[in-house]
């Protein structure tokens, strides 16, 4: 059985909550649904937090890198800050180059939400208005996430009183090696044939690419590292990885895995894709846990999500959320320690 406590209530309405497992410890917050810290054994019982996170609960009001945070109402990025939906054109926030990133300049990522406790789960609850961040519709979201035994379950669920866009997706940075080295020597398996292209702006056009023969390829296990500086035209635009990969199958499409410590995580979801990002951009945010800066390479993000700018590319994109349907998504988390994996 999960213990869960309110370990620090503030008077601006901003608490602390600690999941405690037997194999695992989460600390959650409402502000923005952020997952502050995973602590894990390794292979020799040493205990390490192995996610990013920032030094003072403050900062994360203000962070634009989104370590650990929720990001909504849609995720990832929009062209040039504009959709057309039922023959209306919507303008958003251009806060990322010349296009809309994770929700705006005020995403889910920072805002309070309220929430409740049941059994092993923690439940958040926030009501986006109508043309909040300029999205057409008052949504109602839920963010839950459920510790049970080795396993943290994120499930996303939400409805609209008016046809919107909806593209949640968690954007914790992972770091196995409980930060004592960059995430080069990571072992990464992604079950999927097929990356969206991105253009030099990290927004996806549309041409999807094979990665058989590429950098891109991690349907077998591969360092982190050992590709990523290839002379490659779209590791180049992004500055390593940062891309969507298309899942070809339905179970554990995910595994990363740090042969040093022997922990591995595994991911499974029913969304159609993950962004892989390398942290190509993390310095220059606020400190760290224990004040030490959070820089390039020191975290993957891989970010659950349906195709980024499909309502601009496709007919029948999925992040369009009719009134009469629900939006309702998943992804977990499995956490193992192992003495070899490869």
């Amino acid at each position: 059985m999960t213990e869960i406590k309110v370990t620090e209530q503030r008077t601006d309405g901003i608490d602390i909550i600690e999941m405690k497992g037997k194999d695992l410890t989460v600390s959650v917050t409402n502000l923005g649904c952020h997952i502050l810290s995973v602590l894990m054994k390794d292979k020799d019982g040493n205990v390490d937090d192995v996610v990013l996170g920032l030094e003072n609960i403050d900062d994360y009001k203000k962070d634009e890198k989104y370590i650990g945070g929720i990001l909504g109402r849609v995720g990832n990025r929009i062209k040039d800050g504009k959709f057309i939906l039922n023959g209306q054109e919507y303008h958003l926030a251009v806060n990322n180059g010349p296009n809309h990133l994770h929700g705006g300049r005020e995403g889910f990522d920072k805002k309070i939400w309220d929430y409740e406790i049941k059994e092993n789960r923690v439940i958040f609850n926030y009501l986006s208005r109508d043309m909040e961040e300029g999205y057409p519709g008052s949504l109602r979201v839920h963010v839950s996430y459920e510790l049970v035994g080795n396993t943290l379950t994120m499930v996303l669920y939400g409805t609209t009183d008016k046809d919107t866009i909806v593209n949640l997706a968690n954007h914790t940075y992972f770091n196995l090696s409980g930060g004592k080295e960059k995430i080069y020597d990571h072992m990464l398996k992604i079950k999927a044939s097929k990356i969206a292209c991105i253009d030099k702006d990290g927004c996806t056009t549309g041409e999807r690419m094979n990665v058989d023969g590429t950098p891109f390829d991690f349907r077998k296990f591969h360092k982190i590292g050992g590709r990523i500086k290839e002379d490659h035209q779209q590791l180049k635009f992004a500055g390593g990885y940062d891309h969507p990969y298309l899942f070809s199958s339905q179970r554990d499409q995910i595994t990363l895995f740090h042969e040093g410590t022997g922990r591995k995580v595994t991911v499974s979801t029913n969304l159609p894709a993950v962004q892989l990002y390398t942290s190509n951009f993390l310095e220059g945010g606020f400190p760290g846990k224990k004040g030490k800066a959070n820089e390039n390479r020191d975290g993957v993000c891989l970010e659950t999500e349906f195709l980024p700018n499909s309502i601009n590319l496709e007919e029948h994109p999925d992040m369009i959320l009719r009134k009469e349907d629900r939006y309702a998504v998943f992804t977990a988390y499995k956490f193992e320690v192992h003495e070899d994996d490869k």
